[in-house]
């Protein structure tokens, strides 16, 4: 048997004429990527178009149906326990216990990843959460899902998976996360409607349109390519995905 790829020698994420039926329904279709750790990659499209869906099969949460996929250089249906301890997924569902206080939170995630305990202070100033000690139950949408970042950070992913990041967040809440997203280590790949919000802080855009890929480059070319598709409709915000 071969040695396992290390972290410099594979790509974090590869994928090729990768596809995802639901029933007679194909979320998405001959999906190619290739991301090298530090990429970010921005996927935009309008609801339903299979965004959500990608996301969960690269966090190996779906399998896909046909095509293939590997993830550092692994096939994640045959060494799932190898794969998944390197990325993480923010999705809709928060994942959080709302009556524990934030630092309970992160020792919680970082006990039941068999990970060492985390400085929690340090994690909770670097997201702004350090003075509030009351239970999440009591914290805002813009709080929580900066609890979810620190979550994130206690388990060091080599992968970062963000799906709709910036939805029920105000203003205010957007900037603060954007600007934790901005600081995050290791691959990411982001789901947003916000193309004008998420765009910067990507490097590269794929555009999903009825679950197949109908552009890619550069992400600060994405809004442009999304008005193209979309010509009639408004630039901002999307449609928000909702599910696959």
């Amino acid at each position: 048997m071969s040695p396992a790829p290390s972290r410099t020698d594979a790509p974090v994420v590869q994928t090729r004429a990768l596809c995802r039926r639901f029933g007679r329904r194909w979320a998405y279709a001959h999906i190619d990527l290739e991301i090298a750790a530090g990429d970010r990659l921005l996927v935009i499209g309008a609801n339903g178009s299979g965004k959500t869906t990608l996301l969960r099969t690269l966090a190996t949460v779906l399998r896909p149906t046909q095509g293939e996929l590997r993830l550092f250089g692994l096939d994640p249906a045959e060494d799932a326990d190898r794969v998944r301890p390197r990325l993480a997924l923010l999705g809709h569902a928060l994942g959080l216990y709302e009556e524990l206080g934030a630092g309970d939170n992160l020792r919680v995630v970082a006990r039941l990843a068999s990970l060492p305990a985390p400085d929690v202070g340090a994690l909770l100033a670097q997201v702004g959460l350090e003075d509030r000690p009351d239970p999440v139950r009591a914290y805002s949408a813009g709080m929580r899902k900066r609890l979810q970042v620190a979550a994130l950070l206690v388990q060091k992913p080599d992968l970062i998976l963000l799906d709709e990041p910036f939805t029920a967040l105000d203003p205010a809440g957007v900037d603060s996360l954007a600007r934790l997203i901005a600081g995050l280590p290791g691959a990411v790949v982001m789901a947003s409607h916000r193309i004008h919000t998420a765009a910067p802080l990507c490097s590269r855009a794929l555009l999903l349109d009825g679950g197949l890929p109908r552009w890619s480059g550069p992400a600060s070319d994405a809004m442009a390519a999304w008005r193209a598709l979309h010509p009639r409709e408004a630039a901002e915000p999307l449609p928000v995905e909702g599910g696959r």
